[in-house]
């Protein structure tokens, strides 16, 4: 479970996204930062139960800055209002897909895939669903799968089927998109209930298939 405080410091942050505020108030977002790197430990260790390899992570592979990268940005705010951390096999910035969890007041997820796979990963992935479709359908449109998560996101797609690909394909819907996600909400108040790891390794464990088909994709 997270602290109340670390919630607050994040609400107070997007009404304050300023350097001055941030600077006023770097004790209180240095316990926020430590309480979800607690967090975070806690779910790598219950990762560990998916795969041993996610045992060799630590707080520092997963959690992202929250410093902004504002350089080609129109919106100039310096910080992120949220806390994120994301799980794959050698660290967030590894190719691997992965475990996110999106701590944002009121806008909480938790989910997973491959976000905007590099063009290898990407043909190797629709390979492999072109090659094992049936295997990808039954993990994808899963009953616990569809209830939890609503099957994965159709949202990041093209208009066309991918060069090599004839529009008859059965798994063409699947093909045709650029991300392979999924996610799953969170209410602020899940957050600070103490049945949090069991309810984000519950949700982590249901899309741990759709995990594993994807790096499978890419390492094999």
């Amino acid at each position: 479970m997270l602290r109340k405080t670390t919630i607050d410091f994040l609400k107070n942050l997007k009404k304050n996204n300023n350097k001055e505020w941030f600077d006023a108030n770097r004790t209180e977002y240095l316990m926020a930062k430590e309480d979800f790197e607690g967090l975070v430990s806690i779910i790598i260790l219950q990762l560990t139960k998916i795969d041993a390899r996610y045992g060799e992570l630590k707080p520092k592979d997963c959690v992202f800055r929250i410093n902004r990268d504002v350089r080609f940005s129109k919106d100039k705010s310096p910080y992120k209002t949220n806390m994120g951390a994301g799980f794959s096999i050698g660290g967030k910035k590894s190719n691997m897909a992965g475990f996110y969890l999106h701590i944002e007041p009121g806008q909480n997820f938790v989910g997973g895939g491959l976000w905007m796979p590099d063009a290898d990963a990407l043909k190797k992935i629709r390979q492999e669903i072109d090659y094992n479709f049936n295997k990808f359908k039954k993990i994808v449109e899963y009953k616990t799968f569809k209830t939890t998560y609503g099957g994965i996101s159709m949202e990041n797609s093209l208009k066309n089927p991918p060069k090599g690909y004839d529009i008859e394909n059965k798994a063409i819907e699947y093909l045709k998109l650029k991300s392979f996600v999924t996610s799953k909400s969170i209410l602020d108040s899940e957050l600070l209930d103490k049945k949090t790891i069991q309810k984000v390794q519950t949700s982590f464990n249901t899309i741990a298939p759709f995990i594993s088909f994807l790096n499978t994709a890419i390492t094999d």
